[in-house]
């Protein structure tokens, strides 16, 4: 159906409703990110050191458009410094410049 269609069968408010139902109630693609996101969530923490932040579902659900935040540098660094560890590498101070 296209959108025009939507428009055409459906009122403002039937699509107010369904817009908070699905906000409240995830379906598809959506409900499958915050399933993976609960489940990396629950294994980051239970690998997370005694006085590491706690992560929530929402850190490894994918953000797109206006919700994307830019990483700072130190952020950058520290997921650089994450990955490496997850992999086998070992906690260092990346180098200016790569």
């Amino acid at each position: 159906m296209s959108p025009g269609e939507v428009l055409d069968k459906h009122t403002s408010r039937e699509l107010t409703e369904w817009h908070v139902y699905l906000q409240m109630y995830p379906q598809g693609a959506v409900r499958g990110d915050l399933q993976a996101g609960i489940i990396a969530s629950t294994v980051a923490n239970a690998h997370r050191g005694k006085n590491g932040r706690r992560f929530k579902p929402e850190d490894f659900m994918p953000k797109f458009g206006s919700q994307q935040k830019e990483q700072t540098e130190e952020e950058i660094q520290m997921n650089a410094q994450l990955l490496g560890q997850a992999f086998g590498g070992k906690m260092g101070k990346l180098s200016e410049g790569g």
